[in-house]
């Protein structure tokens, strides 16, 4: 639902008149500060004017500085060629699902800052394909091809500094799935000092095959050369941590399955294992309505549809009649 209806028009002019007395707003400015952008800093910030009216000009200046108005397709073609970062649909709420499949080899050669923007061009592109009403997005973090904890954790941790301090209230929930070995141990360390931690919940693939059933489970084929898990016609594919616990060949319907491992009997009491399962299992559920969308296979040009000027850029604008789809390595379905 829509922002504005928490607080009467006299609170919100209040702090575009701090604004305005600090510095008069440009037409731009005007146009991003209507009630609904005010109404979520105002929340961000306690109801307090003088702080909302600091923090919203804290971030029209960020926004100048970062070059919002000229973020375009064009700078980020091979990063939308391979899909590393996209919009791939909206939930039953009408919320844009954002995905970030980030390879090593960018990690290895692109700085925090060239992310960043990245990042915020994904975010801008969300935004614009957001419904009347709609104020929130849904972002999925999947992090089974990065191999440097420490890497990931300062891209993910940024990306939530990044969105808590520029785009108050717009984060529904965030998804990390399939992250390096040490990233939980990393993240305890770190959450209580981010503020989106709260609604940042960690995902195993292994965990939604499971919550998927048995008919799902029929239809999936193991490839020991990728940790990428999809879905598609004829079968998908099994992350690292899927092999490792479960033991997989070739399983269609008509074939012969093999057996899973036996699994550890469960507890007959409250044990802090069996409180971690039941909490697994809530993530779990909690990432269901996503899972469509992170198995549909990225097309770069349906993406580009989505981009209304001037961040659809000159590719968009040139080539509208080029269909093509373009998969990445790590999502390439096999026979």
């Amino acid at each position: 639902m829509g922002f504005g209806r928490d607080h009467d028009n006299h609170t919100l002019q209040s702090v575009l008149q701090l604004l305005n007395k600090q510095s008069p707003l440009s037409p731009k400015q005007e146009k991003f500060c209507n009630n609904a952008c005010v109404e979520r800093f105002l929340k961000a910030k306690g109801e307090s004017v003088k702080k909302a009216a600091k923090h919203l000009r804290n971030c029209l200046s960020w926004r100048d500085s970062f070059g919002i108005d000229h973020l375009m397709a064009d700078e980020f073609s091979s990063e939308l060629a391979e899909g590393m970062a996209y919009v791939a649909g909206h939930d039953d709420e009408l919320r844009p699902v954002m995905i970030f499949r980030i390879s090593p080899e960018y990690q290895k050669f692109h700085s925090q800052k060239l992310f960043n923007r990245l990042l915020v061009f994904t975010l801008e592109v969300a935004i614009q394909t957001m419904a009347k009403n709609v104020e929130q997005f849904v972002l999925l973090f999947d992090a089974s091809l990065c191999r440097s904890t420490g890497g990931f954790m300062n891209m993910f941790v940024g990306s939530l500094k990044t969105i808590g301090e520029y785009y108050p209230g717009r984060l529904h929930k965030a998804f990390v799935i399939d992250p390096p070995p040490l990233f939980s141990y990393l993240w305890k360390g770190v959450r209580p000092f981010v503020e989106l931690s709260p609604i940042t919940i960690t995902i195993s693939s292994l965990d939604f095959e499971e919550s998927a059933g048995l008919d799902d489970l029929t239809r999936l084929c193991f490839n020991s050369s990728s940790s990428r898990f999809s879905d598609s016609k004829l079968g998908a594919r099994i992350s690292h941590l899927n092999a490792r616990s479960r033991s997989f060949t070739v399983v269609r319907k008509g074939f012969m399955q093999e057996k899973a491992q036996p699994r550890t009997p469960k507890l007959s009491f409250q044990s802090p294992s069996l409180f971690s399962r039941s909490r697994a299992e809530r993530n779990t559920e909690s990432f269901v309505p996503y899972i469509k969308l992170y198995r549909r296979p990225y097309d770069e040009m349906i993406y580009r549809s989505k981009m209304r000027p001037p961040l659809g850029g000159l590719t968009s604008v040139l080539s509208p009649h080029i269909t093509r789809t373009r998969i990445s390595c790590s999502q390439r379905f096999f026979v």
